[in-house]
Parts: C-alpha cells; sequence; structure tokens
C-alpha cells in the first residue's frame, strides 16, 4: 500500500506543536550547528501531511526546517516518520522552492560523521560535500551537553559534515 500526502507550510500557530515534534523525533528542539545553538522550532518549517481518510485526522508523516540568511538557505532539520515513500525528496523540493522564491543561491547543512544514512540521502539528491569540520562536536557539546559521545552505529560523534547545493 502506497501512501499519499500534501505538503504544508507551517505558520506561527504551529510552533508549539512544532516544538513538541523536534522533541518528540530529535530529542529536543534545541539544535547546534557550525557552534551555535539554536531553537529549531523558531525556522520556516513544511510538513508532510498524509492524506486523510474517512476516519479522522490526518498525521504529519515528516517535517523540515529552515532558515534564510541573506543569499544561503540552512536546512536545520528534516524527518520523515514514513521512510521511502518520497518523503524526505518532497520535503527537500519544498526547501529550494523556497529558497528559490527567497533568491538564495544554495542550500547548505550539517550532518555528524556518524550518519551515513543522511550522508547517502543527501548525495543522491544532488547535495555534495562542502567542508569536514574535524572535531566540531566537543564545541557542539559544550553548548548541548546532552549530545552523546557516541552516535549512530556505534561510530565516535566528533565531526560535522557540511554539505550544499546550488540552486
Amino acid at each position: 500500500m502506497s501512501l499519499t500526502f500534501s505538503l504544508y507550510p507551517l505558520t506561527d500557530e504551529h510552533r508549539a506543536w512544532l516544538r513538541d515534534f523536534l522533541t518528540e523525533h530529535w530529542g529536543s528542539h534545541m539544535m547546534v550547528s557550525r557552534g551555535r545553538l539554536y531553537d529549531a522550532s523558531a525556522d520556516h518549517a513544511v510538513a508532510a501531511v498524509q492524506a486523510a481518510d474517512m476516519f479522522g485526522d490526518a498525521p504529519v508523516i515528516g517535517v523540515a526546517t529552515y532558515t534564510i540568511d541573506g543569499a544561503h538557505c540552512e536546512l536545520t532539520t528534516i524527518r520523515s516518520v514514513q521512510e521511502k515513500i518520497g518523503v524526505g525528496g518532497a520535503l527537500i523540493a519544498a526547501v529550494k522552492d523556497a529558497a528559490r522564491a527567497a533568491g538564495c543561491e544554495d542550500i547548505w547543512l550539517i550532518t555528524t560523521n556518524d550518519n551515513l544514512n543522511a550522508l547517502r540521502f543527501y548525495q543522491k539528491r544532488g547535495f555534495r560535500i562542502a567542508a569536514v569540520h574535524v572535531n566540531a562536536m566537543d564545541i557542539s557539546r559544550r553548548l548541548k551537553p546532552s549530545i552523546p559521545l557516541i552516535g549512530l552505529d556505534g561510530i565516535a560523534l566528533r565531526d560535522e559534515i557540511e554539505l550544499e547545493i546550488e540552486l
């Protein structure tokens, strides 16, 4: 069975809901990127909503948050609850559209050295590795001590990997 979904921009009225979603799926709505601690629930956001059926409300199956800074857009978070049905790719496309509309030249993001699935996901969608910030997680842990020493697949969580795509 394939799921159908639609994308919707989130507004200020969704901030509390977004804060809860980020906390549920990321452990916090507070994120660290390039030595900066920020509240991702305050960012621009787009949600993927599963097509409603006759029995009730449609569930949110993915969210992306992003910031616009001049000619650059940072994809701050992305989470697909339903994998392998195109939610992540659709969220990336929506952020690209918003970034282009805002006059951005590129989209960039940070992931960590342990997140091999993210590296694969982004590169398949045209992102390239722009920089590796060696031992950046030491700085991140000073800002957000809850970041673990060991990440996915038992890999030591040390470095930030910056990816970008030109628009």
